[in-house]
């Protein structure tokens, strides 16, 4: 591979590590200013466990070589030491770097469902393990050779389109989040309007460092493939998103009144996420539409955890289970040449659906299974004196604004 090809694998590379801190930002914006510091430092632990993970073992997981395997032998090439000694490795090696952000990213969403109630500890523990049992199994199933990768060819219907992670991040993580919502249960005083974020401006600059990622995350992969469908990719990026943004404020101004800020970052990252697995396969007009019903959709559904009576702190389902269970469905319908009303059948819808399931009830059981097995060992949840006072300082040691806080004292 040529010298510039490896670079843009790089850039990619850091583009999507930049939106775990911008994901930092974005739900440390919306949480209380007693519990910033706790909530970001989810995303950045996230980071440091999970990259370490991915090297040691969790590259060696994420591919087999049979569509019935359920991993790749996580000890097969333990450290990567003959990876880094073959051939190509400085080709490999940069794939195995970016592949890590996508691991780092997925485990750090679902800590937006646990906001302002959970150990950081606890987290850690929740993070390795479900790294290890959730997200390298699933990456291996969807992109490395696994029962969704092989489903198409298995049945004798169209492959499974996930260019960029609806089922393997999004769905994966909204479902994992839903069930911790579960078992760390709800936060005190979760009624609607009592938790108001703290940060708007947090809110905004993380959901612009996400979009600005995000076309690492999803022009990112086209550096093996000689960038052959980057332009396309790129547009539908930007236009997914932006009408998604378009469709929330709307939703909004009806429901509530009054267009918001956070529901426009809010619009943008739901857009984002519907877009992920679609991106090389809609033409620019129907990607327009898919941000539209994903914005539309997801202001509804973020609503749902007041009907229901989860407490989803940061709307980690409503944006991430619901958007990319979108995105990966209208691939069905729409896909280039194999979408229900582009010329295809319904092959292409069935493959979609099996596959989101799939991935969305294995998440959420093993999510619940590895978050109650915490919770009855260690716990998960901080005492309510600790939730009340704010776990900043109970858990950390550390106030986000500390002058302010000292200024208020006096």
């Amino acid at each position: 591979m040529d010298a510039g090809s490896i670079a843009f694998g790089v850039i990619a590379t850091a583009l999507v590590l930049f939106m775990t801190p911008g994901l930092a930002f974005f739900y440390g914006g919306l949480v209380r200013a007693k519990s910033v510091i706790s909530m970001m430092m989810m995303s950045f632990g996230a980071i440091g466990l999970v990259g370490t993970l991915w090297i040691l073992y969790g590259f060696n997981m994420a591919a087999v070589d049979s569509p019935f395997a359920f991993s790749g032998n996580p000890f097969s090439d333990l450290g990567l030491a003959a990876l880094a000694a073959g051939e190509s490795a400085n080709t490999d090696l940069v794939g195995v770097a970016y592949g890590s952000t996508f691991a780092i990213i997925t485990i750090a969403l679902i800590s937006g469902a646990i906001a302002d109630r959970a150990k950081f500890g606890a987290w850690m523990l929740f993070a390795g393990a479900f790294a290890t049992l959730g997200y390298f199994p699933i990456a291996a199933w969807v992109w490395g050779g696994g029962w969704a990768y092989s489903l198409g060819e298995l049945l004798g219907l169209p492959s499974v389109i996930d260019y960029a992670g609806g089922t393997a991040v999004h769905i994966n993580a909204g479902a994992a989040a839903l069930a911790l919502t579960f078992v760390l249960g709800k936060r005190i005083g979760f009624t609607k309007g009592a938790h108001k974020p703290h940060n708007v401006p947090f809110v905004i600059l993380g959901a612009s460092i996400l979009w600005f990622g995000w076309f690492g995350f999803n022009v990112g992969a086209e550096w093996l493939n000689g960038l052959e469908n980057a332009g396309l990719i790129t547009l539908n990026t930007i236009g997914a998103t932006a009408a998604a943004i378009c469709a929330w404020l709307l939703v909004e101004k009806f429901k509530d009144g009054k267009p918001t800020s956070v529901g426009a970052a809010s619009g943008a990252v739901a857009g984002l996420v519907a877009i992920t697995p679609a991106c090389a396969n809609l033409t620019p007009g129907w990607a327009l539409l898919l941000g539209v019903v994903a914005g539309a959709v997801c202001a509804l559904a973020v609503e749902l955890k007041w009907k229901l009576g989860f407490d989803d702190s940061l709307d980690v389902v409503g944006i991430h289970l619901v958007g990319g269970l979108i995105g990966t469905l209208y691939l069905g319908f729409f896909a280039t040449d194999t979408g229900l009303f582009l010329g295809g059948g319904a092959g292409q819808l069935a493959v979609q659906l099996i596959a989101a399931v799939g991935v969305m009830v294995y998440a959420f059981v093993v999510a619940f299974a590895i978050g109650f097995a915490i919770e009855k060992t260690i716990g998960f949840r901080v005492k309510n004196e600790d939730e009340l006072a704010g776990i900043d300082q109970t858990v950390h040691g550390e106030d986000a604004y500390g002058y302010e806080l000292e200024r208020q004292r006096i």
